[in-house]
């Protein structure tokens, strides 16, 4: 079941090209949704905007070996590791579900558009499925903040849980599908099959209206931040040092003028439980 390619078996139903059409219409659906969700945010306007404000107010200039070093860490540390998560579980869970959605994606194309890519390739899309199903439920029923902290219900339902809800639907009902159809039950096995489709379609249709954009605006904005740190605009926050008079006085209160940084940080000893 593991080696061998389940959308291989759909030709005995419909033909190949149909199953290829539809993969070239949801590839054409993320990028249409993503520029629609950047025409109608802005998000395209105000990166630029915001990058030409802050070359303006640079305390210094950064020559191009800079800006490379730059790029290269935030496609290491922010990219590659999601170094922006400071809580080691959410981290652990978005990276399951990050490589394992990219695994899943990657192995459907090939293996949809190959008939005989089996073996390795469906050895991936198990992987990268179940990976996705491990860190997503993980997530949805431990980790997300308005229930581990707010102690809402993990089957409370809003607008902001489309993408992460559609992309768990679509995983589990495709692995659910793949189970049935080499276990022989070609009935139920069609049934799966068609709540996958469904599924998948509201995954990568509702782009303009989900999180599913957010993968390609985070590397950008994590880039931002760190040439205005390097620079010294800092996004007009201050800065987190003693050795500057301005942040030395910025307290009302005299003894805090000369207080450590991490003074105050004593609350993220515990986890935010207290609902």
């Amino acid at each position: 079941m593991f080696t061998v390619n389940p959308f291989a078996a759909l030709a005995a139903s419909m033909p190949p090209a149909l199953m290829q059409t539809y993969v070239v219409i949801m590839a054409s659906l993320v990028a249409a949704g993503t520029l629609v969700d950047i025409v109608h945010k802005g998000s395209a306007k105000y990166f630029f905007e915001n990058w030409r404000r802050s070359k303006s107010k640079a305390g210094r200039q950064l020559g191009s070996a800079e800006l490379i070093s730059i790029a290269a860490q935030t496609a290491v540390v922010d990219v590659l590791a999601s170094g922006e998560f400071c809580n080691a579980r959410r981290r652990v869970a978005h990276l399951l579900g990050m490589y394992g959605f990219v695994l899943y994606v990657v192995s459907t194309a090939v293996m949809v558009f190959d008939a005989s890519a089996g073996g390795v390739w469906a050895r991936l899309w198990w992987l990268g499925g179940l990976m996705v199903c491990a860190g997503g439920y993980w997530f949805w029923f431990f980790i997300r903040a308005d229930v581990a902290a707010e102690g809402n219900s993990p089957f409370r339902v809003v607008k902001a849980d489309l993408f992460i809800l559609s992309m768990l639907a679509s995983v589990t009902l495709g692995l659910a599908w793949a189970y049935l159809q080499a276990s022989g039950r070609g009935g139920w096995a069609s049934a799966f099959f068609g709540l996958y489709i469904i599924a998948t379609t509201i995954l990568f249709g509702s782009v303009p209206w989900s999180k599913f954009a957010h993968m390609f605006f985070k590397p950008a904005a994590a880039f931002e931040k760190r040439v205005s740190r390097a620079n010294g605009t800092a996004e007009n926050l201050p800065t987190l040092t003693r050795d500057d008079p301005e942040q030395r006085n910025r307290h009302s209160m005299e003894l805090l003028r000369d207080a450590p940084m991490d003074m105050g940080l004593g609350i993220k000893r515990e986890a935010p439980r207290h609902y």
